[in-house]
């Protein structure tokens, strides 16, 4: 007979929960509902035989031990001898709660009151103490070297990071702040630091962009030329379609450099709706002089920005259309127009990121938003800290507060007070110290990659010389054209000489071939043999 009482053999047998026995007034004894009583094939057939106490005794034949029983007797402790019969059911349901007592009975609770405006101190020590380390253990972080040594594992020779970029361009003084490397990062992990330096804000994932279109790195710039602007684009002052020496005829032109035809172009464009806003330079509120990036969207934004500042802007690292949609008009990113006006290499590097179809995170929209370049001609570029703090007031006297205008023009720098009086004018080779080591790589003066190029070389006082490279170039100059005084440009010859010259220039300072039929890309490896930087930094403990 089973234990529910059937006849039926063959019925499937259950355990049942033992009915109470009154007459000695004893409470039944359950089993803890928190033990670990195994539930072994052996407890299974005696189940089925039907060998299950109901009055908390053995069944024949069991071993029973506090460790193996379910039927309650070995596990549960005893009771006070006094108590009733719920007494000895809290002694044997279990642990039960630990802020009760015996009798089920919640205590007084003492709650902590929460802090304010720290976080809350729930520790005797700090989260970050260390305890119990045993003496002569070190327990820094090892350096990134350590996973070579534990593991025996180099890192991939075609796998670049930015400490390589950092190794190679940054710490050796060659980085140009063209802001191409936090543009291209597509996890943004490249900031700007207080020195104005790219600077590595989180995890870098190896993605090698950063170092592919650096032009001072990856970036076989004059490969750029001849994909942007045609073969013959290595010789002279390019390949342009034509060129103008030429001056905007209005008043605020006062306050721009030579003949204003940036801004001119720039106000055109925004007039016409061909562009939503152009980034430009601008002073900085803080500091005079120093140049950074602005995007100008009306006519009267242009004209107060007129002018030239000697210092780079990472003009690349901001066209996160978040930091000026305040700014922008209310209309979907990707029907967004801009220009950009920048020095040669950020003209490179605008080109060479619009040539691939990647996400470049934050930057993006930006990136794809630039239809019009205007290169500004250059030979070299400062360091603002260098120029203005040490050249011009620790050597010279001149505070920046004195400085109107500032020009470099026919191999001279040139200081203007705000009477218009020249305070300096001195060979720009006095100014060495303060420029860019970057830039005397550099064999493009006269921004071969860009739609327009603007300078002074070529033409008279109050006109701009300008070439225009592209038919973009040209339809924002056919736009542009009834504002200006143009003519032929007036010397061809002193452009080309001056782009000669620093063509020569970068010659003698770059350590790699220069070669405009190469790939567009130099590995790490090949630049590190030219130039005698570390391979894979992350092993040395960088």
């Amino acid at each position: 007979m089973g234990t529910n009482g059937s006849d039926d053999a063959d019925e499937p047998v259950f355990p049942t929960v033992p009915e109470s026995n009154t007459d000695d007034d004893e409470a039944v004894m359950f089993p803890e509902t928190g033990g670990a009583a195994p539930r072994s094939r052996d407890g299974t057939e005696n189940a089925r035989d039907g060998a299950i106490a109901t009055d908390g005794g053995n069944t024949e034949g069991d071993s029973c031990s506090p460790d193996t029983c379910t039927c309650g007797e070995k596990t549960a402790e005893p009771a006070a001898s006094a108590g009733s019969a719920d007494d000895k059911r809290v002694a044997t349901d279990g642990a039960g709660a630990a802020n009760v007592d015996e009798m089920g009975e919640l205590g007084d609770l003492e709650f902590t009151e929460p802090a304010e405006n720290v976080s809350q101190d729930v520790y005797d020590d700090a989260p970050d103490t260390r305890v119990g380390i045993p003496d002569g253990v070190d327990l820094d972080t090892p350096e990134y070297s350590i996973r070579s040594q534990m593991n025996d594992i180099e890192t991939p020779d075609e796998k670049t990071w930015f400490m390589e970029l950092d190794e190679a361009v940054i710490d050796e003084g060659r980085c140009i702040q063209c802001g191409t490397c936090v543009a291209a990062c597509p996890s943004d992990s490249i900031g700007v630091g207080e020195d104005d330096l790219p600077k590595l804000v989180k995890m870098c994932t190896g993605c090698s962009l950063c170092w592919d279109f650096c032009p001072r790195g990856g970036m076989r710039y004059e490969r750029q030329w001849k994909i942007t602007g045609g073969e013959d684009n290595v010789k002279g002052a390019g390949d342009p379609i034509t060129e103008f020496s030429a001056k905007v005829e209005d008043d605020w032109t006062d306050q721009a450099q030579d003949g204003g035809v940036v801004t001119g172009v720039l106000s055109t464009l925004l007039e016409e709706g061909e562009i939503d806003g152009a980034l430009v330079a601008t002073e900085s509120e803080e500091e005079e002089w120093k140049a950074e990036s602005f995007l100008a969207t009306t006519t009267e934004e242009l004209v107060e920005n007129a002018g030239t500042v000697y210092n780079q802007t990472l003009a690349l690292g901001n066209l996160d259309l978040k930091q000026w949609e305040h700014k922008l008009p209310d209309k979907d990113w990707d029907d967004l127009s801009l220009a950009i006006v920048g020095t040669p290499c950020e003209i490179e590097g605008i080109r060479a990121l619009q040539d691939f179809e990647w996400d470049y995170q934050a930057q993006n929209e930006g990136i794809r938003a630039v239809d019009y370049t205007i290169a500004l001609m250059c030979t070299k570029n400062f360091n603002y800290h260098s120029l203005m703090g040490e050249q011009l007031e620790e050597k010279r006297g001149i505070s920046p507060s004195e400085i109107g205008k500032m020009d470099v023009l026919n191999g001279k720098m040139m200081v203007y007070d705000h009477d218009g009086e020249m305070i300096v004018e001195e060979d720009i080779e006095n100014f060495h110290d303060a420029a860019l080591k970057g830039c005397d790589e550099c064999a493009d003066f006269t921004g071969f990659c860009s739609d327009i190029t603007v300078g002074s070389v070529g033409s008279s006082d109050e006109y701009s010389s300008v070439i225009i490279r592209t038919d973009q170039g040209m339809k924002a100059w056919e736009m542009t054209e009834p504002k200006l005084d143009y003519h032929d440009l007036e010397d061809r010859s002193a452009v080309g000489k001056l782009q000669g010259w620093d063509k020569k220039k970068a010659f003698e300072s770059l350590e790699r071939p220069f070669d405009p039929d190469a790939p567009r890309f130099i590995d790490y490896t090949d630049h590190a043999e030219n130039y005698g930087t570390a391979l894979n930094p992350h092993d040395q403990g960088h």
